[in-house]
């Protein structure tokens, strides 16, 4: 399992953005799961409410194939939350970005993460607050 860290921002201004940005990979993932685009959809919807974001629309689908897999994309009002998944690799990418002082990405990330139970993953963070 990777390190958490967590955020450190400099200072803060009111007319300030504050970005926050967490991303990763997660490998050895439960094919069934993976393909399961309702529970990856709830999953999601799920992560929106416990990091305290206000969701404007989610969207899955499946696609098929050898590479095929599953997508879902919140968009919320803070910014957005990406999950695809591919079922040849038992892998999947989570991508949390949220610009507000009171959302929380790393909540959002590490709830997904302990659902789809992944054998190992790596997950990045990015401070992408305006100066």
């Amino acid at each position: 399992m990777s390190e958490q860290a967590s955020f450190q921002t400099p200072f803060y201004r009111e007319d300030r953005i504050i970005g926050k940005h967490v991303f990763g990979n997660l490998y050895g993932i439960d094919p069934a799961i993976l393909n399961d685009k309702e529970y990856l959809r709830e999953l999601v919807l799920e992560a929106v409410k416990i990091a305290n974001m206000n969701l404007v629309e989610v969207k899955a689908w499946s696609f098929g194939g050898k590479k095929g897999g599953v997508s879902v994309i919140a968009l919320v009002e803070e910014s957005h939350i990406a999950l695809h998944t591919w079922n040849e690799y038992n892998y999947a990418t989570l991508d949390v970005y949220t610009c507000g002082e009171h959302s929380d990405p790393q909540a959002a990330f590490k709830f997904i993460v302990d659902n789809l139970k992944p054998r190992k993953y790596q997950v990045f963070y990015a401070d992408r607050s305006s100066e």
